[in-house]
């Protein structure tokens, strides 16, 4: 989920500085509608010194059609570097796992047997004889939500933010869940049974990048489609000019009697094929797409699910596995196999 861009307010802007700004420490105080004036050190002040001595400052919020150059100590307008520096401050180092418990979505009723069923060979084809092998019991489902933001460095540097949703048992996203969090409720006293499982975020990275670049699909088709177009004029640019330059070198070593001459002109020759490359080379390195992504938030989140002990013959075995069922999202999940399959008769 790819949060949409805030247009340039500098009203929610000076709100965003004076509340950020005091939560940090400093003395704020409106001195006109679009001023702000400071008095700060410490971590406050780090924004201007990294040591955090005293500073005293008069911030300008500017707005967004004003003309002319931009201070970008005491301005603040679109892209200014005070936003992030204060945004990064508020947000502190140290990324945490935070951990909620969600009421559920549904009513607290099992599922029909049918419908389940119906859900189950949608998802996996199983075989006939598909049967619960006891009533369902209650459980959890957990899911890693991630707040991101993500730089993306290219002729122009792009901002964007992004909520993502992936469950834990096999990475995939739930965009559901990361739509519909805005309205879920906080259960601040969940059942005793829920057991948190640990999570390593360093075995996340592939799912989290990949979870990424789905959501950035259509951003850099468009930057790449800009990045090919500027990178093929600099390219016939380059070897318009190299390739007049080098016809021109060999036209006059045709033309040359002497010897001398000649190695002189052939050196100067290989020495401009070596430049050209070179600066193809540049070029192509200059034209690059980097993606930055910048983990803000981290959140595991535990939501009710119905467990139970799913089995089916297929191929004359016999199945069974340990699993359960998402209301919210009408799929289910396998948490591991209890046997292997078994011939059947």
């Amino acid at each position: 989920m790819k949060f949409p861009r805030l247009s340039h307010d500098p009203g929610m802007l000076i709100e965003f500085f004076e509340e950020g700004l005091t939560v940090l420490g400093a003395v704020c105080e409106r001195s006109w509608h679009d001023r702000l004036d400071l008095v700060a050190e410490g971590r406050a002040a780090s924004l201007w010194n990294t040591a955090g001595g005293f500073v005293e400052k008069q911030l300008r919020f500017v707005p967004p059609d004003a003309m002319g150059g931009r201070d970008a100590d005491t301005e603040v307008f679109p892209g200014c570097p005070l936003t992030f520096r204060l945004a990064e401050t508020l947000r502190g180092g140290t990324l945490q796992v935070e951990r909620a418990a969600l009421q559920t979505f549904d009513p607290p009723r099992p599922p029909s047997c049918d419908a389940v069923e119906k859900i189950w060979h949608a998802q996996f084809s199983a075989g006939p004889r598909w049967r619960l092998d006891g009533p369902f019991q209650h459980t959890w489902h957990f899911s890693v939500l991630l707040l991101a933001r993500c730089e993306i460095q290219a002729i122009d540097q792009q901002w964007s933010l992004h909520r993502l949703t992936l469950s834990y048992a096999d990475g995939r996203r739930d965009d559901s869940l990361a739509e519909k969090l805005d309205f879920a409720a906080v259960n601040p006293h969940p059942d005793q049974s829920l057991s948190w499982p640990a999570l390593e975020l360093a075995q996340w990275q592939g799912r989290i990048a990949a979870a990424l670049n789905a959501d950035l699909t259509n951003d850099l088709a468009h930057i790449r489609a800009r990045q090919a177009s500027y990178l093929r004029r600099e390219l016939d640019r380059i070897d318009n000019y190299f390739e007049n330059y080098e016809r021109e070198l060999q036209q006059r070593v045709a033309r040359s009697r002497s010897p001398d001459t000649q190695a002189k002109l052939e050196q100067r020759l290989a020495a401009a094929r070596l430049e050209h490359e070179r600066r193809r080379s540049d070029q192509v390195q200059r034209h690059e797409i980097r993606v930055i992504p910048h983990l803000d938030g981290l959140l595991l989140v535990a939501e009710p699910a119905w467990g139970a002990i799913v089995s089916w013959h297929e191929h004359h075995q016999e199945h069974r596995v340990a699993a359960h069922f998402l209301p919210r999202a009408r799929r289910w999940f396998v948490d591991n196999p209890l046997s292997q399959p078994n011939g059947g008769n």
